[in-house]
Parts: structure tokens; sequence; C-alpha cells
């Protein structure tokens, strides 16, 4: 849901940036070389035969982009349309000054109000690669012109160009902190949401009290130790191992709670809580695009987990890691038919586990940071919340 709304953003932002360009582009250029031909700053009667040309043929080749954009949008490649619309302006309007201005006995003058636009428009794609593209590459265009025709007076619009990149990187600059402010204020709304109900389950579940908080701190550091992920990447991976175990909510307490063996009509009842946990989250923007952690997180590397029976690489890889994380703190808490077992003794169980229940590359890196996990079940049973803030006594 996240990545279409995003992806119909860029859309929406990319044929607004088509509109403007286009019709400014034209206007300008019939005003400027056709309406207004005898004012001072420009003598057509000075421009080479070829420019005249080149002019027909930079009409034709801007004017080719619009069908290619059109048909990018379609295929959902909007990101392309923009460097692709601003390096055909850049490469025939720096061959159109250069022709024009070459060997001229005229001053160079320039300062294009495509080029105004372009800057200033930028910061609607809310990204600061674009805006810098745009900004660098206008300069570059200046300079360039300036090597070719000898003129130093290139300098003043390099001098505006830099101004007016500013203005649009002082706006790009509030549209991000903006962004940012009110993205925070819905991770703390979902954060909360997701510790509400996981105080739910608790209630219904005494023994998994803060199984899920520690089973999100060991995934994250083994996440993190991939160094496959950014932090910010995995925020929401964060809130859906908080949430992993949702589906047993739906569990008779009488099974959940049972404190002898489950028969096996008992078990394949527990084993429908991840599909159950996977349709609750299904529409929660952010968390539902790591459904796969809580549809897979009992999936086994052999294929004989639950609940599809996939094997190897075709488990999700983040589903892999929070396995490894709930197995460990499952070992190694109290539950309703046996006391935690000792850490030394988890930690070899998840070692004979390497190539059957677990991603070996996964095992391997659990071995390295193994301490930072028995660090971390030691935090949290003394009521600290690693992702700030102290907490109630065994929460």
């Amino acid at each position: 849901m996240k990545k279409t709304s995003l992806l119909q953003e860029e859309k929406r932002s990319t044929i607004l940036f088509l509109v403007l360009f286009y019709v400014v582009f034209y206007v300008y250029d019939i005003f400027y070389y056709r309406l207004f031909p005898a004012f001072p700053w420009l003598d057509v009667g000075t421009a080479s035969t070829i420019w005249y040309d080149f002019m027909y043929v930079r009409y034709v080749v801007l004017t080719a982009l619009i069908p290619l954009s059109i048909y990018l949008i379609k295929k959902d490649k909007t990101t392309y349309v923009k460097y692709i619309l601003f390096l055909g302006y850049f490469s025939t309007n720096l061959f159109s000054d250069i022709l024009y201005f070459k060997d001229s006995s005229l001053v160079y003058t320039s300062g294009n109000l495509v080029e105004i636009i372009i800057i200033l428009f930028s910061p609607i794609f809310v990204t600061k690669k674009f805006t810098y593209f745009v900004s660098f590459g206008l300069i570059i265009k200046y300079v360039l012109v300036g090597i070719f025709i000898q003129e130093p007076v290139v300098v003043f619009p390099i001098i505006i160009t830099i101004v007016i990149s500013i203005i649009a990187f002082v706006l790009l600059h509030r549209i991000l902190n903006y962004i940012k402010a009110l993205k925070y204020s819905y991770d703390e709304q979902l954060e909360g949401i997701v510790k509400g109900v996981i105080a739910t389950l608790e209630l219904k579940d005494p023994y998994t009290r803060g199984h899920s908080e520690r089973v999100a701190a060991y995934a994250m550091s083994l996440a993190e130790a991939t160094k496959k992920y950014k932090a910010s990447e995995l925020n929401y991976f964060y809130y859906a191992c908080l949430l992993h175990d949702i589906g047993k909510v739906n569990i008779p307490d009488a099974i959940l709670t049972k404190p002898g063996s489950l028969t096996d009509e008992e078990f394949d009842i527990i084993k429908k809580h991840p599909v159950v946990g996977a349709e609750a989250i299904r529409d929660v923007e952010g968390i539902a695009d790591n459904i796969g952690v809580i549809y897979h997180h009992h999936e086994r590397w052999d294929g004989k987990g639950y609940p599809d029976g996939l094997a190897g690489e075709n488990i999700p890889f983040l589903a892999r890691v929070t396995a490894v994380a709930d197995a460990f703190d499952a070992m190694t808490s109290s539950r309703s038919y046996r006391p935690a077992l000792q850490f030394d003794v988890a930690y070899q169980r998840i070692l004979d586990g390497q190539g059957n229940q677990f991603d070996p590359q996964l095992i391997e890196l659990f071995k390295q940071i193994y301490p930072e996990w028995v660090q971390i079940s030691k935090t949290y049973r003394k009521g600290v919340d690693l992702r700030g803030g102290e907490k109630h006594e065994n929460s």
C-alpha cells in the first residue's frame, strides 16, 4: 500500500513537472526567438545557419521525449522521466548556446526561464539527489559554454544558478523536515498501538510476558549484524517482530496455557497463528511491508516448518532472522509446560539447528553476537526498553 501510494505521488509530481516544463519551454522560445527578434539583446541576423537548423533539431528532440515520458509513467518507471527530460534539455541547450555565441561578436546573454522552473520545482520530488543533479548540471553547462566561447561573463548566470539552487534547497529542507516530523508522529502512535496490542496478548498468556519485545530486540541485533540494512529500513521490521505472535489471540486459552503436551489437533490450531496474525496486520501501513515476518517466522530451513513448509532461501530473509530470535527467547523463557533453559543450553540448541531448522549463515552471525543477546536479555528483564525509556518491571 505504501509503495503504491508513493508511486502515485511520484506520478502526479512528474506529470505536473512535465506540464510546467513544456508550457514554459515553448512559450519562452516563441517569445524570445520569434516574436521579439529585434530586441537589442538578441541580434538574430548574426546567428549561423547551423544554429537555425539545430534549433529545429532541439524542438524535435524535446518533443520526442513527451511520448517516451508517457510510456515510462505507464510502465511505473516514473523516476527516470525527470532525469531523461533534464538531460535532453541540458544537452540541446548546451549545443544551442555554443553554436550561437561561438565566433560571434555578441556578448553572451543567457538566463532561460526554463532553468529557473527546473531548479525551483525540483523539490516537489522530495529527493536531494535530483535537486543536486539539476543544480550541478546547470552550473556545468555554463562552465562548458564559457570554455567554448571564451567568455567570462558566464560567471553571472553561474551565480544566479547558485542563488536559485540555494532557495530550492531551503524549500526542500523544509519539506523533508515536515515529512520527518509527520513520520515521527505516526511512528510514535503506531508503537503505542502495537505495545497496547501486545499487552492484551500478554494478559491472555502471562507466560509470553516480555517475549515479543525481547524477540524484537534479538532480531534487530541479528538483522543489523548482517549489514544488509540501514537502521531506518528496519523500523517497521521491529514493529512486525513485536507483533509476530499476535495471531495467538485467536487460540483458545485452554490450548495456549495447557501445562501438558498438545494433541495433534491442538497443535494444528497453534500452527494457524501466523496466518491469523498476518491477516490482522495486512492493511497496516508500514508493518504490512513486513508481513512475511509474521507469516513465515515458524518456517524451517529444511522445509519442515509451517504454515507453508517453505525451505532454504524461499523463506523471506527477515523471517529467517526472526525465527532464530523467537526460538532462542522461547527456550530461555519459562512456559506453562516447562521452566526456562539455561543460556548455554539454549545457545547449543541453536547451534544444533544450523542447516536444518535455521539458516546456516545466520547461525554463524549468531555465534558472533551471542554475548550481545545475553546482555539484551538481562537488560530487558531488568525493565529497560532498549528503544528508549524505562519500562515497568516484567513487562
